[in-house]
């Protein structure tokens, strides 16, 4: 067996689909230290600049002080705080749904969901781009796994016009992590009400920077409806970990019962919950950093102009810059790290065989100095390589 994974392993360095992590001496920021070198970073999603926030740090001490730095036992017997129950009112509110729910990650949010809503006898209806999470939730729900193209609006009809399933339930990424595009949600919702169907919308990448107030996608595109259940995360925008799920307050009261994933888990420490309602209350009142991030969006954009690589179609935070082959993408990111510029690589399985990018999320955080410097260096690139 430990023959067969290193030559897995090996395998994998000659096709430039190793990964290797590393390791971050410093809060995460727009300008970091890692491997013990200072690098301006294009590679976190912390899109507000939220997760070296001196209020948050001080409402995470403080909160560390009242409520200790563990839960102690599931939610069901005596993990559930008042800092836990605070935070799920205040984010339901926030996003305007009737309740909501809080995990410890998005992916035990996504297995817990969708492995207690659907099962044998129903089906999902998944996009082919969507999160790893959601796949992993559909295919341990055990429900019949429907994928189709693409946010492709009409393909995704042809498979719920077909199918007998007794509940259907449709799961995308409202902003795809990896593309950086927002999924025809409105096409969905009109969906659901033709075929019966409910909608799942992970909105990880448009919490906290879509919407009136970071509200999400879902304002963001002014969708309301009792059929959608939103799930979004907490460690990005919002600067902290964990996630929640929020919709109309019989599913909530039935994933309380149903999901194993929140059911059997510690939930995280009372001190994070605390942290972020402080962060769901800058996020409320950034008007002015989610400007900021669509100006330098807007002038990332205009002024990058390659013609050895495509800069894909995206008005969010991630900008996807396509290569192609997997060893030119590394190469492209080497380069940049020469230059003391950090973006990374992203190959196949996360994304699609050919289709290797550098992923670069622009942050709140990130001046309109660090945007030139990021282009005039992809620029030279182009003519280094």
């Amino acid at each position: 067996m430990l023959a067969s994974l290193q030559l897995a392993l090996d395998k994998r360095k000659d096709q430039g689909l190793l990964r290797q992590r590393r390791l971050l001496d410093s809060p995460q920021a727009e300008h970091i230290v890692a491997n013990n070198q200072p690098y301006l970073s294009f590679c976190s999603n912390d899109y507000l600049g939220l997760a070296n926030h001196p209020k948050l740090i001080a409402a995470m001490q403080k909160a560390a002080g009242d409520s200790g730095v563990g839960s102690g036992a599931s939610n069901l017997i005596t993990g559930h705080h008042r800092y836990h129950d605070d935070l799920e009112k205040q984010l339901a509110k926030f996003v305007g749904l009737p309740a909501a729910l809080l995990f410890s990650t998005g992916y035990m949010a996504n297995i817990g969901v969708l492995g207690a809503l659907v099962g044998r006898g129903d089906a999902i209806f998944a996009d082919k781009l969507n999160h790893a999470c959601l796949n992993d939730g559909g295919y341990y729900s055990l429900a019949e796994f429907n994928r189709f193209a693409h946010n492709d609006v009409a393909a995704l009809e042809i498979l719920l016009k077909a199918s007998a399933a007794k509940h259907k339930l449709i799961a995308v990424d409202a902003v795809f992590s990896m593309d950086g595009d927002i999924a025809p949600l409105a096409e969905y919702l009109a969906l659901c009400e033709k075929y019966d169907a409910y909608l799942y919308v992970d909105d990880a990448h448009g919490f906290g920077v879509l919407g009136k107030h970071g509200e999400g996608s879902l304002n963001h595109l002014n969708l309301q409806s009792p059929r959608i259940i939103m799930m979004a995360t907490l460690g990005k925008a919002a600067g902290v970990a964990g996630a929640f799920v929020a919709g109309e307050k019989v599913v909530i009261d039935y994933l309380i019962q149903t999901a194993k994933s929140y059911v059997y888990s510690t939930p995280a420490p009372p001190a994070l919950s605390a942290t972020l309602s402080a962060s769901v209350s800058l996020i409320e009142q950034g008007d002015d950093l989610r400007a900021h991030l669509r100006s330098l969006i807007s002038y990332f954009k205009d002024n990058l102009n390659c013609k050895k690589w495509q800069l894909m179609p995206s008005e969010t935070s991630v900008q996807p810059l396509l290569v192609g082959d997997n060893l030119e993408a590394l190469a492209l990111s080497e380069y940049l790290q020469t230059r003391g510029i950090l973006v990374p690589a992203i190959r196949p399985p996360t994304v699609p065989v050919g289709t290797a990018r550098l992923r670069i999320s622009i942050s709140a955080a990130h001046s309109l100095d660090d945007i030139k410097n990021l282009i005039t260096a992809i620029h030279q690139a182009e003519l280094a390589l």
